[in-house]
This record gives structure tokens, C-alpha cells and sequence, in this order.
């Protein structure tokens, strides 16, 4: 099993919504994603979305882009982004995903031997944070915590965990949210939620013992990142420790 992760999307959610008004590169990026997809991913193979998937509004409206995303091989996670105003009830939506289409939220699942999970973090609070985004920032940790926990129940050999949000500051500075993490065995998390200029922000790289990958799909140029394979290597405790 191999597994992928490619996140925002942003399909057009039954309204002719094309990308490439955010610029040229984005013209047919969801036929450049499927190639690429079609291409490398066998159906025993997994792959992570991270947010952001329709710009629809309406459950009903997010469905032919979820079926497009079913009908593409492998076993798909999906996790909510912020613009994924459609992702309402989960039991609606997990009753309407196609086979081999998962949805994660306050939860966690398996898949062989590694564990999935996460949430959508938001943005990290600061200077002149608005009392409803702190509010919210620190709803998401817990929510990450709370899949974090249902993870570890499954005892799994590795534990991947799925973010919109970047959890990591600017230049790999910690968060209340990485620190959360660093709590866990969390070997790889993705995310997504950067473009343009923004991605030069990203922390892709392993820090703190963990694997960072920015996944958003034009950060990708529209194909499909590949996780590394196994545990991430880890020193041995120290007696402080």
C-alpha cells in the first residue's frame, strides 16, 4: 500500500467556476490530477485530501465531484477544508461517498498498518486575533486531539495525521497545534490551505521528528505527492526525557 496525498482541489461544484482566473497554471488542473493519478496509483494504494475538495455550497452540488474523485483508482480519505461550505452532516456525507471513499472528522480510521487522522485546524492566533478565531482555533485543537486519541485505540504501526491549516508557524516555529502533535507518535502530517506566494512559507521537511508536506495541489504542480514509506526515524529517549 502507497500512500499519496494531494489537497484543495477546489472543483467546480456545479457551477462553472474555472481556476485558472487565480492564474494560467491553474487551466485544466483536475485533467492534469487525474492523469497523474491514473497513472501511479494502483487500487490497493491510498490517497489524502486534506480540504478544500468543491466549492459547492450544497451537498447535492458537491456530488459529481465527489464521483469524479471515486471514480479515480486507490482508496481516498477525505478531511474538510475551509471553503468545504457543502461538508455538512457526516453521516449524510459518508452515506453518499462512493465505495472507497472515506471522510474523517473528530475521528480516526485504518488502513493495513497505519492509522489516519486529523482535523482542519484554522488560523494560528496572534496580534489582533479576533475572539471568534481564537475561539475556533482552539475548538480545532481539541478536535485533533480527539482523533489523536481514536488513532492510538486502533494500534497501528504508523500514524499519519491530515491538517488544512498549516500546523507549523512561518519558518517551522512551533504552534499550540504542532505541540499537540509532538504528544502523539505522529510520523507524517499534510496539509494544504497555501498558494502563490504563500507556499514559500510551507514547511515541507522533517522537523521535530515528524515528516511536513505541504500538499496543496498547485504547490504539487497538479500531481499526486508520494509519503515516504515506514516510521519516521527517531532517536532514543533520553533519561530526561
Amino acid at each position: 500500500m502507497v500512500i499519496y496525498a494531494i489537497g484543495d482541489l477546489h472543483l467546480p461544484g456545479g457551477d462553472d467556476k474555472p481556476m485558472n482566473v487565480f492564474g494560467e497554471h491553474w487551466e485544466g488542473h483536475f485533467e492534469r490530477i487525474c492523469a497523474d493519478w491514473t497513472a501511479r496509483v494502483w487500487e490497493e494504494d491510498v490517497v489524502l485530501i486534506p480540504g478544500d475538495i468543491s466549492w459547492a455550497m450544497q451537498m447535492k452540488d458537491a456530488l459529481p465531484d465527489l464521483q469524479a474523485i471515486g471514480r479515480l483508482p486507490g482508496k481516498k480519505i477525505l478531511l474538510r477544508g475551509n471553503h468545504d461550505y457543502w461538508w455538512s452532516s457526516i453521516t449524510r456525507l459518508r452515506d453518499a461517498l462512493p465505495d472507497g471513499m472515506f471522510a474523517i472528522q473528530n475521528d480516526a480510521m485504518r488502513l493495513g498498518d497505519t492509522a489516519f487522522c486529523g482535523t482542519r485546524g484554522w488560523t494560528l492566533p496572534g496580534n489582533g486575533t479576533a475572539a471568534e478565531d481564537e475561539k475556533i482555533y482552539r475548538r480545532e485543537l481539541q478536535r485533533m486531539e480527539m482523533s489523536l486519541e481514536g488513532a492510538m485505540k486502533l494500534r497501528a504501526d504508523r500514524l499519519v495525521v491530515m491538517c488544512h491549516y498549516p500546523p507549523l508557524g512561518e519558518g517551522g516555529a512551533e504552534t499550540p497545534m504542532s505541540e499537540l502533535l509532538r504528544r502523539f507518535p505522529v510520523d507524517d502530517v499534510v496539509y494544504g490551505h497555501l498558494h502563490g506566494a504563500s507556499l514559500r512559507t510551507a514547511v515541507n521537511g522533517t522537523v521535530g521528528e515528524i515528516r511536513w508536506r505541504c500538499v496543496s495541489c498547485d504547490g504539487l504542480k497538479f500531481q499526486l505527492y508520494r509519503l515516504p514509506e515506514g516510521k519516521v526515524e527517531r532517536g532514543p529517549i533520553s533519561e530526561t526525557e
